[in-house]
C-alpha cells in the first residue's frame, strides 16, 4: 500500500498483535466499541501491587486499532491508571498535531498520517478506553 495512512510500520504492528488473546483470570475486563465504524476492543487486565502485572486484548477492529491495541500489549506492564491516562491525553495530543508520547510509547508516531482524519482518532484511542475500562472494572469489582 502506498497510502501515507498504512506505513509499513502500522501494518507490521497490527500482524505482530502483541498481546492478543484473553487472560485465563483477569483482574478487570473492559470494552470499547466505536459506533462510527463498528471497531471493537475487549481488554484484560491483570494487576499486583496497584500496576499492570499482565494485559490482553481481543480486537475486532481496523488495522489502526490492532495496531495501537499492540503498541499496549508490548509496553504497558508496570503502568498504573494515572499513567495510562496521561497515556490517553498524550496519544490524543499528538493525533490533535502535537508531539508524539515519551518512549516506549513514541511508536505511536507510526499513527502520524492519521491527525488530519479526525474521524480516525478514535480508532487508535479505543485500545487506551478500553484498558481504562478495565482498569475502572478491576477497582469497581
Amino acid at each position: 500500500m502506498s497510502d501515507p495512512l498504512y506505513k509499513k510500520e502500522l501494518l507490521r504492528l497490527a500482524a505482530d498483535a502483541t498481546g492478543s488473546g484473553r487472560l485465563t483470570v483477569p483482574c478487570g475486563t473492559g470494552m470499547a466499541h466505536n459506533q462510527v465504524c463498528g471497531d471493537k476492543v475487549i481488554m484484560d487486565v491483570a494487576i499486583a501491587e496497584g500496576r499492570i502485572a499482565a494485559v490482553a486484548h481481543h480486537t475486532q477492529a481496523c488495522v489502526l486499532t490492532q495496531a495501537s491495541a499492540a503498541i499496549l500489549g508490548a509496553e504497558v506492564t508496570g503502568m498504573n491508571r494515572e499513567e495510562v491516562l496521561a497515556l490517553h491525553a498524550a496519544v490524543g495530543a499528538m493525533l490533535a498535531g502535537g508531539s508524539a508520547p515519551h518512549a516506549p510509547f513514541d511508536v505511536f508516531v507510526v499513527f502520524d498520517g492519521v491527525a488530519e482524519l479526525g474521524s480516525r482518532h478514535k480508532c487508535v484511542l479505543l485500545p487506551i478506553e478500553a484498558l481504562l475500562a478495565a482498569l475502572d472494572a478491576q477497582d469497581a469489582g
